[in-house]
């Protein structure tokens, strides 16, 4: 069947109220292939990216370009300042509200993005635990500064080995966080994050899997693209408007290594190497988190210039449903 044969619209489509959810690594092709399907289907994207609603981060997130923008509404792009909080939490509460607004327009809604955190507080919930306990938080703190955060873990591993299994020894905010709850409620965190919440709508997710020799190519030339259109300098504008490398905004792959750059910490080729380096870190780490999500159906790619070919296979699996 040709792309150009699926109809614009579909009514049954609406009312079953399914919601496409496409995710994939860093690189893998997620908005050109969302925007090629929400023309198709009259839809809107909901971008779950943790990085792409903050402005004047646009080289470094690969955000979607102005004309991109134009072509299909978005939503969670250019929303907050990079000082600004937002989490998880918040984007499934906010983005549960956005997809009936997009059914209430007769409109498709589609999930697009690598932040697995992000898609599971928009589909299952996000567990957000009890009230912070300062004395069990200090005492904690104090014995990771005394004893180490392996110990911390290995503690971790003893009470809840599933959310050890998740945890990296210089993630210490996460490990800490675990086993406060555990102090606290004498329940290990991961059988909190098992409840799920109602949702008015069906969820219908697809993933775009590359070679993992072609998908970390894509990284490297994707960061030499970003190198070209000006990343430095967009670094350097966040910090004429005042915004450091603190924040947690610019905590990110691609900012924290310009920023030590501009520290004159490392020099411009070990920048550009780091970049490299951690983008194909992260994305084992998104695959990771995503291959063990069954509900994916995978679509494999081995070059973009089959994206319409690939759209137009996601669209008649969705109409399948």
């Amino acid at each position: 069947m040709s792309y150009e044969s699926f109809p614009s619209s579909n009514q049954s489509l609406k009312n079953q109220r399914n919601v496409l959810v496409i995710v994939g690594a860093t690189a893998s092709g997620k908005t050109p292939v969302s925007l090629l399907i929400a023309k198709r289907i009259n839809g809107e994207i909901l971008s779950a990216d943790s990085r792409q609603i903050y402005r004047m981060m646009n080289i470094g997130t690969a955000k979607p370009t102005p004309d991109e923008l134009k072509s299909v509404p978005h939503h969670f792009i250019d929303k907050l300042l990079p000082d600004q909080n937002f989490n998880a939490g918040e984007f499934g509460k906010q983005g549960r509200l956005i997809i009936d607004e997009i059914f209430s327009k007769g409109k498709m809604p589609l999930v697009v993005g690598g932040s697995g955190l992000y898609i599971r507080a928009l589909i299952d919930g996000f567990f957000e635990g009890p009230s912070a306990d300062s004395s069990i938080r200090e005492e904690l703190y104090h014995r990771l500064k005394v004893e180490g955060a392996e110990i911390l873990l290995e503690e971790l591993r003893q009470i809840d080995p599933v959310s050890a299994s998740r945890m990296i020894p210089t993630n210490t905010r996460r490990i800490v966080r675990a086993l406060e709850v555990f102090k606290t409620t004498g329940v290990p965190i991961s059988e909190m994050h098992k409840s799920k919440i109602d949702i008015s709508f069906n969820p219908v997710f697809v993933g775009l899997n590359w070679n993992r020799n072609k998908l970390y190519e894509r990284i490297n030339k994707r960061v030499e693209i970003m190198m070209q259109s000006g990343l430095v300098d967009e670094a350097k504008r966040l910090i004429a408007k005042g915004y450091t490398s603190t924040l947690n905004a610019l905590q990110t792959v691609g900012y924290k290594e310009v920023f030590d750059h501009l520290n004159n910490k490392i020099d411009y080729n070990r920048m550009v190497e780091l970049i490299k380096q951690n983008s194909r870190r992260y994305a084992k780490r998104q695959l990771t988190w995503f291959r063990h999500d069954e509900r994916i159906r995978w679509f494999d790619i081995d070059d973009d210039k089959i994206f319409p070919e690939i759209a137009d296979k996601i669209i008649n699996y969705f109409r399948m449903l």
